[in-house]
Protein backbone atom coordinates (compact mmCIF):
# COMPACT_ATOMS: atom_id res chain seq x y z
CA UNK A 1 0.00 0.00 0.00
CA UNK A 2 2.88 2.33 0.77
CA UNK A 3 4.32 1.64 -2.68
CA UNK A 4 1.09 2.66 -4.37
CA UNK A 5 0.93 5.83 -2.28
CA UNK A 6 4.53 6.67 -3.14
CA UNK A 7 3.84 6.09 -6.83
CA UNK A 8 0.76 8.33 -6.79
CA UNK A 9 2.60 11.06 -4.89
CA UNK A 10 5.51 10.88 -7.33
CA UNK A 11 3.17 10.97 -10.34
CA UNK A 12 1.31 13.98 -8.88
CA UNK A 13 4.57 15.83 -8.25
CA UNK A 14 6.02 15.17 -11.72
CA UNK A 15 2.99 15.38 -14.05
CA UNK A 16 -0.19 16.68 -12.36
CA UNK A 17 -2.05 17.25 -15.64
CA UNK A 18 -1.52 13.68 -16.83
CA UNK A 19 -2.36 12.38 -13.35
CA UNK A 20 -5.67 14.27 -13.26
CA UNK A 21 -6.58 13.23 -16.81
CA UNK A 22 -5.94 9.57 -15.95
CA UNK A 23 -8.03 9.92 -12.78
CA UNK A 24 -10.93 11.44 -14.75
CA UNK A 25 -10.65 8.69 -17.36
CA UNK A 26 -10.71 5.93 -14.73
CA UNK A 27 -13.68 7.57 -13.04
CA UNK A 28 -15.52 7.73 -16.37
CA UNK A 29 -14.91 4.03 -16.97
CA UNK A 30 -15.93 2.96 -13.45
CA UNK A 31 -18.94 5.25 -12.95
CA UNK A 32 -21.49 3.33 -15.08
CA UNK A 33 -20.81 0.16 -13.09
CA UNK A 34 -21.40 1.78 -9.70
CA UNK A 35 -24.17 4.22 -10.63
CA UNK A 36 -27.73 3.43 -9.44
CA UNK A 37 -29.08 5.02 -12.63
CA UNK A 38 -27.69 2.08 -14.59
CA UNK A 39 -30.07 -0.28 -12.78
CA UNK A 40 -33.15 1.83 -13.50
CA UNK A 41 -32.12 2.45 -17.10
CA UNK A 42 -31.83 -1.29 -17.65
CA UNK A 43 -35.24 -1.88 -16.05
CA UNK A 44 -36.91 0.76 -18.24
CA UNK A 45 -35.23 -0.51 -21.40
CA UNK A 46 -36.36 -4.07 -20.69
CA UNK A 47 -39.97 -2.90 -20.21
CA UNK A 48 -40.16 -0.92 -23.46
CA UNK A 49 -40.80 -3.13 -26.48
CA UNK A 50 -38.54 -2.98 -29.52
CA UNK A 51 -41.44 -3.36 -31.96
CA UNK A 52 -44.41 -1.16 -31.32
CA UNK A 53 -47.83 -2.63 -32.10
CA UNK A 54 -49.58 -1.78 -35.33
CA UNK A 55 -53.31 -1.02 -35.13
CA UNK A 56 -55.33 -4.06 -36.19
CA UNK A 57 -59.03 -4.62 -36.65
CA UNK A 58 -60.39 -6.83 -33.91
CA UNK A 59 -62.61 -9.53 -35.36
CA UNK A 60 -63.64 -10.73 -31.89
CA UNK A 61 -61.29 -13.70 -32.00
CA UNK A 62 -58.11 -11.98 -30.80
CA UNK A 63 -57.85 -12.22 -26.99
CA UNK A 64 -54.27 -10.89 -26.89
CA UNK A 65 -55.05 -7.69 -28.84
CA UNK A 66 -56.53 -4.87 -26.74
CA UNK A 67 -59.84 -3.46 -27.94
CA UNK A 68 -58.62 0.08 -27.25
CA UNK A 69 -55.05 1.49 -27.17
CA UNK A 70 -55.49 2.61 -23.54
CA UNK A 71 -56.59 -0.82 -22.34
CA UNK A 72 -54.06 -2.06 -19.77
CA UNK A 73 -52.56 -5.21 -21.26
CA UNK A 74 -48.99 -6.38 -21.01
CA UNK A 75 -46.37 -5.79 -18.32
CA UNK A 76 -47.29 -3.81 -15.22
CA UNK A 77 -45.21 -0.65 -14.98
CA UNK A 78 -46.29 0.47 -11.48
CA UNK A 79 -42.67 0.23 -10.31
CA UNK A 80 -41.81 2.98 -12.78
CA UNK A 81 -44.34 5.38 -11.22
CA UNK A 82 -42.88 4.82 -7.74
CA UNK A 83 -39.32 5.89 -8.61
Amino acid sequence: MAGIGAFLKNAWNKEPVIFVSCAIGLTGVALPFISPLTKYTEMINSAVPYNYPVPVRDDGNMPDVPAHPCEPKGNNLEWLKKL
